[in-house]
């Protein structure tokens, strides 16, 4: 049995055979298919618009020839419309051209004119047409085809073809950027870039990708946070500076986790953690109005008031939600046993970490906007200790739709207490602690020369972007997420 894909093959030999190139260079159109649908909308039954000349360029979806006739449905980024050819329109050859070398998936190009049908649809009746890219291979069928969901993260190509809601995802999580930067600007901060490839790598807990730079022979990584670069442009003078960037962080991939992932980051000079918050609360809002123009929205049958945010320490938390004392576990031994209780993997569990550890228990329940405040000191080397209570620090996490949005705090600035926090960072990674910070000497050395106070704040992109589309998973939102590699033994 011949396959569909040699049979387009062929197609395209016989095209080139007969002169026809099947794989363009340009082709200049004048309209979208949405802008003939608004445009002519009034249009009324068996009638046309002979009068206007219109070129539209994309995608065949459906291809039927009923003789004198041929539908055809077109989509490009705006939607789709009906084509109509005519073999009197077209020409008796064109027409048998058309309805013999042209498959659904085929790229088009198509002129003429808009006509609503005898059945009420709006249509661009074809005087002529261009084939742009022949498609070798036919598209899924749109019921049964194409459901399986890593195919469709694998292939999100197709995916996006035949899904217009997934496309719209995309173009909505491009809106929540451009809304975002429009936001920082208006708050007077600069955009800046900083290397994702690092000597030491920091500003996070996590477990970093490991390159080699063969030209300065030496091991390098893969940035799994800005922080750190962006802290020393404070300490250059630049007061308020953020960036859109990549992290690469060597972890799981799941609904809420992809190892490389885009995050906006900022600093602000002379401001705490409360200012950070306050700044958070108004981007979150900010972005809200300029997507839907309101406050209230709809996340996995929850309904979401972002008008409304709660402020509640760390602790308070976790003995609100589980009921445990987290002040009482004074060794590693008794962390590892309360992380047990709540099938917690124990085998990177402290009781410097056992708070952290088990907000990820309960914050499924943040549903309504909320800041987590005030951790434990182990958790946050690099933020200021909170006023009158040292064994905490001034940071803060905010969740929404129970999920973790950021991580922010009010900035160490004290380049000797900096040095024995990392210190004691060395010393978490020796009991097992893999994703401690190593010591940057570099960066106490530019907070040596002085540091402003500030507030750094880092927001996740994807899972702002899960937030606002009302999507479940991370790979939802992002456009082509890390996959595992098919067996090289498999087609």
């Amino acid at each position: 049995m011949v396959k569909e894909y040699d049979i387009r093959k062929k197609k395209v030999e016989q095209l080139r055979q007969q002169g026809i190139e099947p794989y363009a260079y340009k082709y200049k159109r004048n309209s979208f298919a949405e802008d003939v649908r608004s445009k002519y909308s009034k249009l009324k039954k068996d009638n046309s618009n002979k009068k206007v000349k219109i070129k539209l360029a994309g995608r065949l979806m459906t291809f039927r020839n009923i003789g004198r006739l041929a539908f055809c449905h077109l989509q490009d980024s705006s939607g789709k419309i009906q084509l109509v050819f005519e073999k009197g329109t077209i020409g008796n050859e064109n027409f048998k051209q058309m309805a013999k070398m042209l498959d659904p998936g085929d790229i088009i190009g198509v002129a003429g004119y808009p006509y609503r049908t005898k059945a009420g649809e709006l249509s661009l009746w074809v005087s002529g047409f261009e084939l742009l890219a022949k498609s070798l291979r036919g598209l899924p069928d749109k019921w049964h085809g194409f459901k399986e969901i890593e195919e469709r993260y694998r292939k999100r190509y197709v995916d996006l073809i035949m899904n217009p809601e997934v496309r719209n995802v995309f173009v909505l999580r491009a809106k929540i950027l451009q809304a975002m930067r429009e936001f920082m600007d208006k708050n007077n901060f600069i955009e800046v870039e900083t290397p994702l490839l690092q000597t030491v790598y920091g500003g996070a807990f996590a477990k970093p990708f490991k390159t080699r730079c063969d030209e300065l022979k030496t091991d390098m990584y893969l940035a799994i946070a800005p922080e750190l670069p962006l802290k020393k442009a404070l300490v250059g003078g630049l007061d308020r500076v953020y960036e859109v960037t990549k992290k690469f962080r060597n972890e799981s991939a799941d609904s809420m986790h992809n190892p490389e992932h885009m995050t906006i980051e900022w600093y602000q000079a002379y401001a705490d953690y409360n200012e950070g918050m306050d700044l958070v609360e108004a981007l979150i809002k900010s972005v809200a109005k300029k997507l839907f123009g309101k406050l209230i929205i709809e996340y996995q049958g929850h309904k979401i008031n972002l008008a409304k945010w709660k402020r509640i320490p760390l602790l308070t938390a976790i003995k609100k939600y589980l009921g445990e004392d987290v002040s009482r576990i004074k060794t590693d031994t008794q962390a590892k046993k309360v992380a047990k209780k709540y099938d917690v993997d124990t085998s990177g569990v402290t009781k410097g970490n056992i708070a952290d550890e088990l907000m990820k228990v309960f914050r499924h329940k943040l549903i309504q906007p909320t800041f987590l405040t005030d951790y434990p000191i182990e958790l946050a080397p690099l933020a200021k200790p909170k006023r009158g209570d040292p064994t905490k620090a001034e940071i803060f996490q905010p969740f929404i739709g129970g999920m973790e949005l950021a991580r922010a705090y009010s900035e160490l600035n004290d380049p000797a207490l900096q040095l024995e926090h990392f210190k004691e960072q060395e010393t978490e990674r020796k009991r097992g602690n893999v994703e401690a910070m190593p010591t940057d000497k570099d960066f106490v050395t530019a907070l040596e020369y002085g540091m402003p106070p500030a507030c750094g704040v880092g927001i996740g992109i994807e899972r702002v972007v899960m937030l606002f589309a009302n999507q479940p998973s991370i790979r939802d939102v992002i456009l082509f997420p890390m996959m595992r590699p098919k067996d090289k033994s498999k087609k």
